[in-house]
């Protein structure tokens, strides 16, 4: 065992866990004031269900069960953590690990924190789509089914030798190597498609593209962008495997990047609008974030700073379609996940150090990179669209229009952020 990278990867899993709760501030300053708790509460949720459906069948259908059927698109779900050989009792009393990490050499266990964390991130994103008007209790089963049908199949897919993976199918078909270090596909080109099919189905909330809305609390949103940078090392350089100079660069990429599409953003909306904004800031930040994601490892300096630049513009731009389009996509999760991820995954076919166009490479690298975005988008939308549609006929997506209006952190959770009323009670009992 090596204990060293042993000791990195549990700070790394740490890291990405970090990278929920960074979500919950993010999307939770967001929103009106009458929706924080609910927001932050999704990410909770994500967190709780992903933790124990990660470790009861959703790790095994990603890493530790033999494929299924030979399609190269799911695991056995009974060779995992609980029913599998991932784990044993020691003399000692103590359960450990039964083996090691092929790359870093470090427990298995560990293996099994860093992809739960992983997992966690990936549903939490979704949420952000669906604020201010759906029920708690629908989107905990949503989380359980989600993971285990779309998640842990599309990391089977990409990361353990399947469909979409660097040794798959499409990837022997058109002669080069599918490429996503850290999720570009896998996370949020994932996430954002999943998003998007949902609000499809649930539909807008009232008032949608007639009211304005306004961040409730930048302050929220700045703190969670920060965190989602800082998290955002142990996600990229953790995805090395070990303490190594594949993880130091991935830590400096992912800075560049995002250090790029903020300022890139923030000139586009200068440009646009004829300001620099904190929201601008914070979007910028998470949008070169998730471009740089699957490239992290194999491109320049100069080429992180060049998806990050163009990750940052797109995503500004693609941010407004949703009023032209007409899809309620409340906090841009289409716009920033969806549009960033698949930026980052096709331009590796530009800027990858070997294979993109850039260094000489053949069309080869770019034809892949967008045939493996292709199928993440249509294997989610499919998955999706029939876990969505189903809780949509049976618990039902939305809370009524009356709690709505209300607001639903009082209508489902039952009670508020802010106790706007207790200034004035008191002043009504001093008058008394």
């Amino acid at each position: 065992m090596n204990s060293g990278n042993a000791a990195w990867m549990l700070v790394a899993a740490s890291l990405v866990f970090l990278m929920t709760p960074a979500v919950a501030f993010f999307y939770g300053g967001m929103v009106r004031r009458k929706a924080v708790l609910n927001m932050l509460i999704l990410s909770a949720g994500a967190l709780a269900v992903s933790s124990v459906v990660w470790a009861m069948w959703g790790w095994s259908i990603a890493y530790a069960g033999h494929d299924v059927g030979g399609l190269g698109l799911f695991g056995d779900p009974a060779s995992g953590l609980l029913l599998g050989d991932t784990m044993k009792l020691g003399k000692d009393g103590a359960y450990t690990s039964t083996g090691l990490n092929a790359i870093g050499h470090y427990p298995v266990d560990i293996d099994v924190a860093f992809q739960m964390a992983f997992a966690m991130i990936a549903v939490a994103l979704i949420s952000g789509a669906l604020a201010e008007r759906i029920k708690y209790s629908t989107w905990l089963v949503f989380v359980a089914l989600w993971i285990t049908l779309d998640y842990a199949p599309m990391a089977h897919m990409v990361w353990n030798g399947g469909l979409l993976s660097s040794t798959g199918t499409i990837s022997k078909a058109l002669g080069a190597a599918a490429h996503d270090f850290a999720g570009g596909t896998v996370i949020h080109i994932n996430a954002a498609t999943a998003a998007l099919i949902i609000v499809l189905i649930i539909g807008k909330r009232k008032g949608f593209g007639v009211e304005v809305t306004r961040p409730h609390n930048m302050p929220f949103v700045m703190l969670g962008a920060f965190l989602l940078w800082f998290g955002w090392f142990g996600f990229n350089a953790g995805s090395a495997f070990a303490a190594n100079g594949t993880a130091g660069y991935a830590w400096v990429s992912t800075s560049l990047a995002a250090g790029a599409a903020m300022l890139a953003w923030g000139f586009t909306e200068r440009i646009r609008n004829g300001h620099y904004t904190a929201l601008g800031a914070a979007s910028g930040m998470v949008a070169g974030l998730v471009g740089i994601t699957p490239a992290a490892d194999v491109v320049s300096p100069l080429g992180s700073i060049a998806i990050g630049a163009i990750a940052g513009v797109l995503t500004c731009l693609a941010c407004g379609l949703k009023f032209r389009f007409g899809y309620d996509d409340s906090l841009d999760v289409v716009g920033v996940h969806g549009v960033g991820g698949v930026t980052g995954t096709v331009l590796i076919g530009v800027f990858g150090a070997e294979t993109g166009l850039l260094a000489g490479g053949s069309w080869k690298q770019l034809a892949v990179q967008v045939s493996v975005a292709i199928v993440a988008i249509l294997y989610s939308a499919i998955v999706t669209g029939i876990i969505a549609f189903a809780l949509q006929h049976t618990l039902g997506w939305r809370v009524s229009s009356d709690e709505e209006m209300l607001g639903v952190d009082l209508s489902d959770q039952g009670e508020s952020a802010y106790d706007v009323l207790a200034p004035a009670m008191s002043l009504v009992n001093i008058g008394q």
